[in-house]
C-alpha cells in the first residue's frame, strides 16, 4: 500500500497558518493510521540555491518508488520543471496560494515564480488547494484544469467562547498572523489612529522574522502616531498563549490584502467573537453576514468605519458575537481536511478506503468535544 511522504520547506514548527494547516494534517493521519512522514526540505524555498534544490531531489529520490509525494506548495510552485518532471507520476502538489501572489515581491521575482509555478502545476498528479478561492486562481491564472484540483479547506477545533474584557475596561482588539507586507497591518494602524478617540487596545500576534523591514516600518508607525501604550505587538506566540489571547478579545480584526484561506477567522469563529474583516480570501467570504463586518482590502478608512462602529456599539457587538457562536458548531473539522487529503494523495482504491475508515468515527468525536464545551 501507498504510503504518503510529505514534504516542507523549513521549519515546520513555525507559528503560520500554512504550517499549522501541514502539522495538523500529519497528527490526523497518525491519529487515523494512515502511513505518512515527513521531511524537511531546505529553508531557503521560495528562493533555492542550486545546492538546496540538489539537496530536495536527492531527499525525493530516496523515497520508496510507491511513496506518494505531497509537497508544500512553498516548494512545489518553486520546483525548476526538470525535478518536477522526474518525480510526475507520484507529486501531489498542496497550495495554500500561489507563491507570485504574495505582497510585496519585485516585479521580476513575481514573473519568476508565476513561471515556475505554472511548468511545475503542470508535472503534478494532482493538486490540492486550500481554498475555493485558491482553486479558481490555479484554474483561470494558471491553466489547471479542474479536474485536477481537490479542494481541502482548513478545519477548526471546537474551543471555548471567549470571555472578553470585564469590568470598564477598554475594548480589546485581535489580530493574528505573521508581520509581513500581505497581512495589511499598516492598514490595521492606520485605521487605530483614525479613531484613537475610542477606548480600546490593540495586539497582534504574529512573527516578525519573516519581513524584518515590514516589523520595523510597523514599530515606527505606531510610536509616530503615539499608540505604542494601546498597540501591542505579541511576537510568535505559543499555543497556550494564543488560546488565552482569543479568550481576553471582545472582538477580532484581520486586515489582509490577499489570503489563500485565512485560518485565523474560522478560529476567532470557533470563540464567537465578533469580526472585522477584509475581503481577501475564501475565509472571509464564507464568513456569515450576521457575524462579521467585511471591507475591501487595501482599504485603511473602510476599516476604521468598521471598527468604530463595533466599538461604539454594545449590542451591536453582542449580536455578532451571538451569530458568530452559533455558526461555529457548523465549521468543518480536521479530520474531514486530512480525509480529503489523504484520499486525493493514495492512489489505489483499497488505500482510499482504508484512508477513509480511519477517520470514520472522529465526526461524533469531535461533536462531543463540542458538547462539552
Amino acid at each position: 500500500m501507498s504510503g504518503i511522504v510529505f514534504a516542507i520547506p523549513g521549519d515546520i514548527d513555525a507559528p503560520t497558518g500554512g504550517y499549522g494547516y501541514d502539522r495538523r494534517l500529519l497528527r490526523e493521519w497518525h491519529e487515523a493510521g494512515i502511513e505518512a512522514r515527513h521531511i524537511a526540505l531546505p529553508g531557503s524555498f521560495p528562493f533555492p540555491t542550486e545546492a538546496d534544490l540538489a539537496t530536495t531531489e536527492r531527499l525525493l529520490a530516496a523515497t520508496a518508488p510507491d511513496d506518494v509525494l505531497l509537497v508544500d506548495g512553498l516548494a512545489f510552485g518553486a520546483f525548476p520543471e526538470a525535478l518536477a518532471a522526474r518525480f510526475a507520476d507520484r507529486l501531489v502538489a498542496l497550495v495554500h496560494h500561489p507563491l507570485a501572489m504574495e505582497t510585496g515581491l519585485k516585479p521580476e521575482a513575481a514573473d519568476t515564480l508565476r513561471r515556475s509555478e505554472r511548468l511545475a502545476l503542470a508535472r503534478a498528479r494532482t493538486i490540492v488547494a486550500s481554498s475555493p478561492t485558491t482553486r479558481a486562481t490555479l484554474e483561470t491564472e494558471f491553466g489547471v484544469p479542474a479536474s485536477e484540483i481537490v479542494v481541502a479547506a482548513p478545519g477548526c477545533d471546537p474551543a471555548p467562547r471567549a470571555s472578553g474584557s470585564r469590568g470598564g475596561a477598554p475594548l480589546r482588539l485581535l489580530a493574528v498572523g505573521s508581520l509581513i507586507p500581505r497581512k495589511g497591518y499598516g492598514d490595521l494602524v492606520e485605521a487605530a489612529a483614525a479613531i484613537a478617540d475610542r477606548a480600546w487596545t490593540l495586539t497582534i500576534a504574529g512573527s516578525p522574522d519573516h519581513a524584518p523591514e515590514t516589523a520595523a516600518q510597523l514599530r515606527s508607525v505606531i510610536a509616530r502616531d503615539g499608540l505604542a501604550d494601546r498597540i501591542v505587538l505579541a511576537g510568535a506566540v505559543g499555543p497556550d498563549k494564543l488560546a488565552q489571547l482569543y479568550d481576553e478579545a471582545d472582538l477580532f480584526v484581520m486586515p489582509s490584502l490577499y489570503e489563500g484561506y485565512g485560518m485565523v477567522l474560522t478560529e476567532a469563529l470557533a470563540r464567537g467573537l465578533p469580526i472585522v474583516t477584509t475581503l481577501s480570501g475564501a475565509g472571509a467570504e464564507a464568513l456569515p453576514d450576521a457575524a462579521a463586518l467585511k471591507v475591501p482590502p487595501g482599504d485603511a478608512a473602510a476599516l476604521a468605519k468598521a471598527l468604530a462602529r463595533l466599538i461604539d456599539a454594545p449590542a451591536e457587538r453582542r449580536q455578532r458575537a451571538d451569530a458568530a457562536w452559533a455558526a461555529a458548531g457548523d465549521l468543518p473539522r480536521w479530520s474531514e481536511t486530512a480525509r480529503i487529503v489523504a484520499e486525493a494523495c493514495l492512489r489505489d482504491r483499497a488505500s482510499a478506503r482504508n484512508a477513509a475508515r480511519g477517520f470514520r468515527e472522529k465526526p461524533m468525536q469531535d461533536q462531543r468535544a463540542r458538547e462539552q464545551d
